[in-house]
């Protein structure tokens, strides 16, 4: 969660009350609370003071024998109704602050979300919901989740207790409309909703190595493809999350050979009704065709056309993602010719070229300089969209080094192209060479 924006400075002509000043920081206080010696603080101040190793009061110095800090209603209203009434001075509001979770409250949910049974699974599903919604208030609530093992209960909901049970399997999409219709199949909401909950949360090596069992992908796979929206956006999530790991290189082999996982990921490209599953879609699959395996494993589940075609509808850090991706297919051969035979293909490329980022521009021109180098029919098409006077621009710029290398190898290849009757006219004669 955000950290809260900054008061605005306030009129030098008053002065904040002594008794709203945080006594650490001396600055007006957002999130009042009390500790056990009746001494109010604002609670970030407090808990950086104890987080330093301090374990006295910072005013009566008393040692703290209880570390619990007792939100202060009345003195937080207080607080705001004087913010409200010298608005017109430049004080901002403070808005009323998410209370973080009680470690006694979370101990209670995970003992709850950790039973399995049939009988018990309303209350499980309950735990498991109330848990979510702790980890998407903050990321000190994510933090704490994850201190207190939160992580493998949620796992264990997921996948279920028993190893290689087949109660979570899907064969079909009319089995998983069956499953998701029916209120008796409640293990299955709890699957969904400990998958949405887990990837809220932060994982390590070992907890990576805890999901990468061959039933479980199987798993992951089946709600890739037949899953609902909500937990097919969640499965991708999770697959970016296993794959972002610099000590596991062999995860993103697994994965991206584990059959419907790839196919799943490009399926989330195709669902314009939400934007999110986009979104999820770019970023684990940059992750996955990292490697050779994945890469092939895109081009075949069609990619490279998805891509192409939804490059215009992404914001820039997604756009940058997906022009990457696109590169590193035109890196095999069948990626390259996939890309350089669509209609549109050279024509996004030139259009997004320079108008995303630094290293946007380094892979558009990387996956440019594929195609060109591979087929004519692209190369006629990049000069058709404009693609010499970008590439004169870009070497113009500020771009990078390798940014231009590449933009240079383009223009040689294009050389022919350019001389031609029939794309001058389009730029006029003129005695200046490009290269």
């Amino acid at each position: 969660m955000p950290a809260p924006p900054p008061l605005t400075p306030l009129d030098l002509n008053f002065q904040i009350p002594r008794h709203f000043r945080c006594p650490i920081s001396l600055e007006l206080i957002r999130d009042p609370v009390t500790l056990s010696t009746g001494q109010t603080y604002d609670r970030s101040s407090i808990e950086k003071w104890v987080a330093s190793g301090n374990t006295t009061c910072p005013v009566t110095m008393q040692k703290l024998k209880d570390f619990t800090f007792i939100p202060n209603h009345t003195l937080r209203r207080l607080i705001q109704e004087w913010c409200v009434s010298n608005r017109s001075k430049g004080v901002q509001r403070i808005p009323t602050p998410k209370q973080p979770a009680e470690p006694q409250k979370v101990r209670c949910l995970l003992a709850e979300a950790s039973i399995s049974g049939c009988e018990n699974c309303p209350e499980r599903l309950f735990a498991i919901r109330a848990l979510r919604n702790i980890a998407a208030d903050s990321d000190k609530n994510r933090q704490l989740l994850v201190e207190m093992e939160a992580v493998p209960v949620l796992i264990g909901a997921i996948f279920g207790d028993v190893e290689g049970t087949e109660q979570h399997h899907l064969n079909s999409k009319e089995d998983a409309g069956a499953i998701g219709s029916a209120n008796a199949f409640v293990g299955r909401d709890i699957s969904e909703e400990a998958l949405g909950t887990l990837v809220l949360l932060f994982l390590n090596d070992r907890d990576r190595l805890n999901i990468m069992h061959p039933h479980r992908l199987v798993f992951m796979s089946s709600i890739l493809q037949w899953g609902s929206i909500e937990s097919r956006v969640s499965a991708g999530a999770l697959v970016e999350m296993l794959s972002d790991s610099n000590e596991l290189s062999e995860v993103r082999v697994v994965l991206a050979t584990t059959d419907g996982i790839v196919q799943g990921l490009v399926n989330l490209l195709t669902e314009p009704a939400y934007p999110k599953a986009l979104k999820v879609g770019i970023k684990a699959l940059f992750s996955v065709c990292l490697c050779e395996q994945g890469k092939e494993r895109a081009v075949a589940a069609g990619a490279c056309l998805s891509l192409i075609e939804r490059l215009v509808d992404v914001d820039k850090n997604d756009a940058e993602r997906a022009l990457g991706t696109i590169e590193l297919l035109c890196t095999t051969e069948a990626g390259c010719a996939a890309v350089s035979g669509h209609a549109i293909a050279a024509a996004v490329l030139v259009k997004v070229i320079l108008k995303v980022s630094d290293r946007a521009t380094e892979y558009a021109a990387g996956a440019l300089l594929a195609i060109c180098n591979s087929s004519q029919k692209a190369q006629r098409n990049a000069v058709q969209a404009g693609v010499l006077k970008e590439l004169l621009l870009l070497i113009q710029s500020g771009c990078s080094d390798l940014a231009k290398a590449k933009a240079m190898n383009i223009l040689k290849l294009l050389r022919s192209s350019w001389l031609s009757d029939s794309y001058m006219t389009e730029y006029g004669r003129t005695d200046v060479v490009p290269y």
